[in-house]
């Protein structure tokens, strides 16, 4: 078995397009024609099997779609991708010439299923797409990527799809871009690419997102288009018209990661050196606070107190975040760096103690 190569680092942005699910022949082809008539789709998106969350929930039309996205690659002359969950999966996928496979966030949390699926693959010529785990673990996602890698697949890009939490968000799967800026680094020469639709949950959010994600140099996006998104069978309420589609990447402000060569604003370089300056003082405050927390930790070994003082954590937090708001900084900036401080601070004093 093999299959075509789709080069996701000959398009940049790489723009994913599709229905959340192929529900039908006619609404497969309708949207596709309406996504290659827009002239903005590199590769047409479709979930043939959807792993689902509760039992009796669609999952999927099965093997029959394949033939629809087969017809959809050679009449419609658009590349097909597919999420594949199982070895059987990616087996009947390359039986039908699928360009793409892509392994979901129910996938990639799960090392076993990733191995079964990078077993199958060890010898194909396949391009692969893998999402973020559904749990924020950049771990999780590194491992999925290495697995492919040591199953000698190459041709690799990134989804950021968001991360599941608890309770009532404002967004579906919450972003979390620190993971995916992260994952961008550890793996450079892959391109991400950002998943607004499950971001979001809705498609309201789906431009302030996608613009972010823009902002951000990811490299790609992929949303899910369908005919009449009213009627999915499943995630209606994030799904786009091909129309609404075209519309939100026009209105995109797409960004050049460098200068031009020449261009580079003598101010520019000015303002990076006092940065610089700024960031060498903070590491040597730093790094005299946890003098003191060293000088504290004495103290409360001298005198058999514990380390973590609540009470006086809490005012600092508050007194700091009282600060914060008249300087311009955010609360949720304030809190993430000083329990970062805080954490580090509670380690000194625990080498102290128990060292």
């Amino acid at each position: 078995m093999k299959s075509d190569s789709f080069f996701f680092n000959n398009h940049k942005p790489l723009i994913i397009g599709g229905p959340c699910s192929a529900e039908s022949r006619e609404q497969v082809l309708q949207t596709a024609n309406a996504l290659k008539a827009s002239g903005s789709v590199h590769l047409f998106r479709a979930g043939i099997w959807k792993p689902r969350t509760k039992p009796g929930m669609f999952e999927g039309v099965g093997e029959i779609g394949l033939s629809w996205l087969t017809e959809v690659k050679h009449s419609v002359g658009l590349p097909v991708a597919i999420e594949v969950a199982t070895p059987n999966h990616v087996e009947k996928a390359l039986e039908h010439e699928i360009d793409v496979l892509w392994l979901g966030a129910r996938t990639t949390v799960n090392p076993f299923a990733v191995q079964d699926l990078a077993n199958a693959l060890r010898g194909i010529n396949v391009s692969i797409l893998v999402k973020n785990p559904i749990n924020p673990d950049l771990n999780l996602w590194i491992g999925a990527v290495e697995r492919l890698q040591q199953a000698g697949i190459t041709n690799i890009a990134l989804v950021h799809r968001g991360f599941s939490a608890y309770g009532n968000q404002d967004l579906r799967n919450p972003p979390m871009w620190q993971i995916a800026l992260d994952m961008k680094r550890h793996f450079p020469q892959y391109p991400m690419i950002c998943d607004p639709s499950h971001i979001c949950g809705n498609r309201h959010a789906l431009s302030t997102i996608a613009q972010k994600s823009v902002d951000l140099d990811f490299d790609g996006l992929m949303i899910e288009v369908h005919p009449d998104p009213d009627r999915a069978w499943s995630d209606a309420e994030q799904q786009l018209t091909p129309d609404a589609f075209s519309d939100l990447l026009q209105k995109l402000v797409w960004r050049s990661a460098q200068f031009k060569e020449g261009q580079l604003p003598e101010s520019l370089l000015n303002i990076r050196e006092q940065i610089d300056h700024i960031d060498d003082e903070l590491l040597m405050l730093l790094a005299e606070r946890m003098k003191l927390a060293d000088r504290i930790g004495l103290l409360k070994k001298e005198h058999q107190i514990t380390i973590l003082q609540t009470e006086r954590w809490n005012a600092m937090l508050e007194r700091m975040t009282s600060q914060a708001k008249r300087l311009g900084l955010t609360d949720e900036f304030i809190k993430r760096y000083f329990d970062a401080v805080h954490l580090e601070s509670i380690h000194h004093q625990n080498q102290i103690m128990n060292g």
